[in-house]
């Protein structure tokens, strides 16, 4: 990666970190976070969970191992930090792009030495890098909390997030893509959320084939799901993992393969479209 691609991606992770939506978030998962490690009361006894109160409140009182008692809460902080994330990516990321490609500015960023591809590229890897921290943060503070509380630590919570980033870095390539079309933020999240809907139709395929008569509509929901990544297959698989659950690494790895080269993919169509634009 040259020095403009790093530039305009250091310069748009400065332009995150300012933007009130960024530090509101923040602000809301510390709080969060610190109001766990103060009003949550677990009793450990030779790694068994005896008790549990939140803020004097008894939530549960029977005895089981602390890693098993854990697990659906692994399993929820997982499901929240995915579709919370992708939600939150979808709504706060859909103007970076078109305020790159603002009247003014762009015309300024063009005349540095800088290429055009590395203007998307830079903005797409800023973003990723902004989303990458956020999931990170929530993980890791919700894992140290836990864990400080009962003795249980595992890292799986940090690989359930990992997931919910690459899922939203291929939803984002095309949120990019469709900016550069039309420099619309309103477009742009609209790119998203739709993709993210398509995803949840995909993801859950096997599930919803049975609703159908073997025909055309049949057929063509089977057509409809190739082409869009399974969004819910992969909230699901960061349930599992978070949760230490068996999973199928082989097709998780596929999918993510497959996510990887969506991604790839809208963000060089994108690239491509910038290259024949004037301004």
């Amino acid at each position: 990666m040259n020095s403009g691609v790093w530039a305009i991606t250091f310069d748009l992770i400065r332009e995150a970190l300012a933007r009130r939506w960024i530090l509101a978030l923040l602000l809301a998962m510390t709080l969060v976070l610190g109001g766990m490690s103060l009003g949550l009361s677990v009793e450990v006894v030779d790694g068994a969970l005896a008790a549990t109160r939140l803020f004097g409140t008894s939530l549960d009182n029977d005895i089981r191992a602390a890693d098993v008692a854990l697990r659906p809460v692994f399993e929820a902080a997982a499901y929240v930090i995915f579709y919370g994330g992708l939600c939150f990516g979808i709504l706060a990321c859909s103007d970076f792009v078109p305020s790159l490609l603002a009247p003014g500015r762009i015309e300024h960023l063009l005349s540095l030495p800088v290429r055009r591809s590395a203007l998307i590229i830079g903005t797409y890897g800023g973003v990723f890098l902004v989303m990458a921290g956020l999931a990170a943060y929530g993980a890791l503070g919700f894992t140290v909390v836990l864990g400080l509380k009962t003795g249980v630590w595992t890292p799986r919570l940090l690989a359930a997030a990992l997931l919910a980033v690459i899922t939203f870095a291929a939803i984002f390539g095309v949120m990019v893509t469709a900016a550069v079309f039309v420099r619309s933020s309103a477009l742009s999240a609209l790119a998203g959320g739709a993709l993210c809907l398509a995803g949840l139709f995909s993801g859950n395929r096997d599930q919803l084939l049975p609703m159908f008569e073997p025909g055309k509509e049949r057929t063509a929901f089977e057509i409809f799901c190739v082409f869009f990544p399974p969004v819910a297959a992969i909230a699901r698989a960061a349930g599992d993992l978070a949760a230490s659950l068996p999973i199928d690494r082989d097709l998780l790895l596929r999918q993510l393969a497959g996510l990887l080269l969506f991604g790839a993919a809208a963000v060089a169509v994108g690239i491509w479209r910038f290259e024949q634009k004037d301004f």
